[in-house]
């Protein structure tokens, strides 16, 4: 009876447990999936994507100062400066202050830009007397010849406006170029000193200096004594046209000489005009002693 009673649990147990162990193992294959099912959605969240939008929008700011940067040639420590040297008076918020653009730059760019010049004109030309020196400066330093610097650098679209319309808009850009590269001088100047400022000027002015745009002399004496070499009358200038707003008025002029087809020129007043005019004549008729450069 003893044996039997031992035999009895053995046998009864043997299966239960089999039972029960199967239907364990069917129990955690079933809950399992289902357990990990969410911790593998869980952390399908939106912030990383945030964080990558705003990096990659500060990158694009970061790679648009690099280039600008690298096509003026100066590592700005202060970013700042580079950014008020291309700012116009328009694009400033309110409240801001007109020494938040570029026009105190400009000024002090102004003056570096005059005396790199004017040492590099007095070692260039040591035979050059103090008159000859001062209309090669004259010509370097002028608006015109700093706005072709400007656009040599690709400043034009870089410069900040504010809404002045589509139609002012590239014609305000253009005007405010000479500015704008005097400015950058200046924010070269604070930012890395005198001989980074030099550095600037000598890349962009060094062949300008030796090889002059216009002549050194004012072209409408240089078309009249060579009128008066030719036994012509002096060259009258006249009023063709006059177009655009009264604050910002273009003129065009001709310039007539007896025997002679009229040539005409375009600028902001009338001696301007009347300067671009004598310009066409003396390249047309092939005047010489314009350039004495």
């Amino acid at each position: 009876m003893k044996d039997e009673a031992k035999d009895i649990p053995i046998q009864s147990n043997e299966p239960a447990a089999g039972a029960d162990g199967e239907a364990a193992t069917k129990t955690l294959a079933t809950k399992t999936p289902e357990t990990k099912t969410p911790e593998t959605k869980t952390p399908e969240t939106k912030t990383p994507a945030r964080k990558k939008r705003v990096r990659s929008s500060k990158a694009k700011g970061s790679d648009a100062n690099a280039a600008l940067e690298a096509r003026i040639g100066h590592s700005f420590a202060d970013p700042n400066l580079l950014m008020q040297a291309i700012t116009h008076v328009s694009a400033l918020k309110s409240g801001r202050k007109r020494g938040d653009s570029y026009q105190r730059l400009e000024f002090l760019g102004d003056h570096v830009l005059g005396l790199v010049v004017s040492d590099m004109l007095y070692h260039a030309f040591p035979n050059a007397d103090e008159g000859e020196l001062s209309k090669r400066l004259a010509e370097l330093v002028r608006k015109e010849s700093c706005a072709d610097v400007a656009k040599s650098l690709g400043l034009l679209d870089d410069v900040k406006l504010g809404s002045v319309g589509p139609s002012a808009d590239a014609r305000l850009r253009k005007s405010v170029l000479g500015d704008i590269c005097e400015a950058v001088i200046g924010a070269v100047f604070l930012d890395g000193g005198y001989a980074a400022a030099a550095e600037f000027v000598r890349r962009n002015w060094t062949e300008r200096m030796h090889k002059p745009r216009r002549p050194l002399r004012d072209p409408k004496t240089v078309l009249q004594e060579w009128a008066q070499g030719k036994g012509l009358p002096t060259p009258v200038y006249r009023e063709v046209e006059r177009t655009g707003p009264h604050h910002d008025p273009q003129f065009r002029v001709a310039v007539d000489l007896p025997g002679l087809a009229p040539a005409e020129g375009i600028g902001g007043s009338k001696r301007a005009a009347e300067k671009v005019a004598a310009s066409v004549m003396i390249e047309r008729e092939g005047v010489g002693g314009g350039n004495d450069g």
